[in-house]
């Protein structure tokens, strides 16, 4: 690793580098003359940390440790209803439905996974895995999806609710990272799995006819496909038309209908929206 070049490389993009680095200045010319296994292994690391505290962003520490581990809440329920659902008993069909929930819980496993390897890396405590009551009963067994393991079409609308919701919640705490290197760029790489998810589920119910209308890869106004009004907070706010101000309706003379333009952009969720819509889902 040549340090000198990759300084340089770094300068190009922002002159300021060295006023980041301060009086750290010392310790990069030391690493430079470091010899050895050991040191050289050291290197990336210590480099790697320098550069963290340089271009961190303006959230404290415990700040950031406060949305990692909102995230890693949702994660949590995730992965622990699709673990839930590949343990029920002739819940999910052979073939594409259940490789695709597979898939997914997969993915939502690895995403719990990496958030506690990165809280903790950090110096952070995870939070503890909740006690779920997936009835959205708040831990009474007895809420409106209580048959969500038994009916598939109830499981795939609860699902595409649970990746809907966490799409928006990814993206109502997205530009608290600003700044954030490494934490904003994997917050978005797992939002943007999430939107996949959701696709994938609504493809799934409207292949298998369980979905409410025209069901869509995207959410148009704040439908849900969903009959029932308990998941509605999910979509409340996903009919907005207007964007930074500028009404997309009709927007410079193109024919453009109020479910185009609500479809054409997807809306943040703040932190409390968020868990108060999955609290129903928490046994306590």
């Amino acid at each position: 690793m040549n340090l000198n070049n990759v300084l340089s490389e770094i300068e190009k993009v922002d002159a300021d580098v060295y006023d980041r680095l301060d009086t750290r200045r010392s310790a990069l010319r030391n690493f430079a003359n470091l010899g050895g296994k050991m040191a050289l292994a050291a290197v990336p690391v210590a480099f790697g940390g320098l550069f963290k505290k340089a271009y961190a962003g303006t959230k404290s520490t415990a700040d950031v440790f406060g949305i990692l581990n909102y995230a890693l809440t949702l994660e949590y329920l995730e992965a622990e209803f699709y673990a839930t659902s590949l343990m029920s008993n002739n819940l999910l069909p052979a073939g594409e439905v259940k490789n695709g929930i597979i898939t997914i819980s997969k993915h939502e496993t690895a995403h719990v996974n990496f958030l506690k390897t990165a809280i903790t890396a950090a110096g952070g405590t995870p939070v503890a895995k909740p006690t779920f009551d997936f009835s959205g009963g708040k831990g009474s067994g007895n809420g409106p999806f209580k048959t969500a393991f038994t009916d598939l079409g109830l499981f795939l609308a609860v699902a595409q609710t649970f990746e809907d919701t966490g799409v928006r919640a990814y993206k109502g705490r997205a530009a608290e990272l600003v700044g954030g290197g490494d934490y904003l760029t994997a917050a978005l790489q797992i939002h943007s799995v999430e939107g996949r998810h959701a696709s994938f589920i609504r493809l799934m119910r409207k292949n298998l006819g369980s979905g409410v209308g025209d069901l869509k890869p995207w959410i148009t106004g704040k439908q849900s496909g969903i009959n029932t009004p308990a998941v509605q907070p999910s979509y409340d706010g996903e009919e907005l038309t207007t964007q930074a101000t500028i009404n997309i309706i009709n927007i410079n003379g193109f024919k453009i209908s109020a479910d185009a333009a609500s479809e054409a952009f997807d809306e943040p969720l703040t932190p409390e929206a968020v868990l108060k819509i999955v609290s129903i889902f928490f046994a306590s």
